[in-house]
Parts: structure tokens; sequence; C-alpha cells
């Protein structure tokens, strides 16, 4: 699947991957400014990550307050994603011009923070995935018994979620699914992959989990079709059925109601 680097059983997107690498450049190039700066030096390695990246979390969560403010503790949930890349930026250069030391190694630290967002966005650019037409759907079958039929969702932009009962992070985020499906403008289909349907009703009934937006997908085609070895998988799919973007594992209100704005605006 396009987006997701497979590192034996494990799957994960390149975008994370990506940001993993460039964490471990920075860490190494400034070890080395501080190292060659001499006795006198003052690093500011440590402050300056850890500062950066929870400025950049907090400033994601400022700009979709409202998400948040029905998931809270959401917020803290980092490994769902959404980080501003400029409020981490900013608050990293900021630690480094004010605890590094001497002015030399202060000059060369801002310069590692600046070379290492030219990688992101070179590495970005070159790894972000390009649109891919959506595998035609198969016959999908809602909780009622009835079949869907692809045709019907021809033309429109929608959301695809791939999950299980046995995915720990599926159960996690299907309640808030779930409620997105119900109040959302444009069809959020909750995909059930390889599930019967007194196994997956079974557990939303235990749950208390309505059944809004979930479909099952028996025999798992939508997976296979694109790919994925891995659940939760969300895919973005715009009016011309071309899937846009693709989030591997566990997503926040906050970055589903961001992107479905996306595709609205693009309708």
């Amino acid at each position: 699947m396009q987006g997701v680097v497979n590192i034996g059983p494990l799957a994960m997107a390149t975008d994370r991957l990506l940001a993993v690498a460039l964490v471990l450049v920075f860490i190494t190039l400034m070890d080395r400014v501080v190292a060659r700066a001499g006795k006198e030096a003052r690093a500011a390695n440590g402050l300056a990550l850890v500062g950066g990246l929870v400025a950049a979390r907090i400033g994601f969560v400022l700009q979709h307050l409202d998400a948040f403010a029905r998931d809270w503790w959401s917020a803290f949930a980092f490994w769902q994603g959404g980080f501003s890349l400029w409020a981490g930026a900013i608050t990293a250069a900021a630690i480094i011009a004010w605890r590094m030391k001497p002015r030399a190694a202060m000059l060369k630290g801002i310069g590692v923070l600046g070379l290492v967002l030219a990688l992101w966005f070179t590495g970005w650019s070159l790894l972000r995935p390009s649109p891919y037409k959506l595998p035609t759907l198969p016959e999908l079958v809602l909780m009622d018994g009835s079949v869907e039929q692809p045709t019907a969702l021809t033309g429109k932009p929608m959301v695809i979620n791939l999950w299980a009962t046995w995915c720990a992070p599926c159960r996690r985020e299907l309640p808030m699914l779930v409620e997105t499906a119900a109040e959302a403008d444009i069809p959020v289909l909750l995909v059930n992959q390889g599930e019967e349907s007194g196994t997956v009703s079974r557990y939303l009934r235990q749950q208390g989990v309505s059944h809004a937006g979930i479909r099952l997908d028996q025999q798992g085609s939508i997976s296979h079709a694109i790919g994925s070895t891995a659940l939760p998988t969300t895919l973005f799919v715009n009016a011309e059925g071309q899937v846009v973007e693709t989030h591997v594992g566990e997503i926040s209100r906050a970055m589903l109601l961001a992107k479905i704005a996306e595709l609205e605006a693009g309708d």
C-alpha cells in the first residue's frame, strides 16, 4: 500500500518513519556541534527536542480546539498524529538561541534545525504518495442484512475506515468514528474486515455502540485490493474516486474532521 513501510509484521506510515529518522539526525548533529564547541559549550539538544515536540502538539490542539473539547483526553494521544510543524520549529529555535552556548555553537544549532526542516520538506515531497484510483468496492453488507451496491457511492467524496473487533486501536477509535459517521455530511464507511455479522453485532451490543456507518466486508476484499496489512486504516477518497490520503493506525477526532473538511472543500 502506498504511504506505508512494512517492517516484518509491523506497518508504519512513511511520514512517521521520516519524522523518526529526522529526530535521530537532529540528535546526532547537535551532539557533534556541542562536542566540537569544547568544555565551555552548553547543550540544548534534549530541551529543544522535547520543547519543540510539545509545542508542535499544543499548536495542533489549539488549531482544532472544538474537536478536542469533545475528547479532551485525546490531546495527549500523540501517537494518533497531529502536530503543528511551525509551532514546534519556532519553539525549538527559541530554546536553542536561549540555552546553547557559546554563540558560534548556538548559530550552528540553528543551522542544524534549518537543515532538518529542509530535509523534511524535501523528503516528504518525494515520499508523499500520489492519489490513486480506489479499487472497485465489493458489495457491502449493512448490519440489518441489506446490501449496499458500490455504484451508490459513485461520485461522492467519502471516508473508508477498515477495522476489526479483535484490533485494540480499532476498538478505541470506533465510538468516535460511529459518532462522526452519524453527523458527517459525506459518507463515512466503517468497514469491518473479514468477520461474520454475528460477531460484529455481538461486539457492538456489548459495547453499547450504534450501527451507524458500520459495513461488513466479510472476505476482507478492500484490504486485499489496496494491499493493506494494518488495521485500522482510514482512506480519504475524493469525488473522482481517488484515494488522496491514507492514515494508518488510530486516528483522532480532530485529524478526522480536518481531513473531512478538506474533502468537502475539494468537492
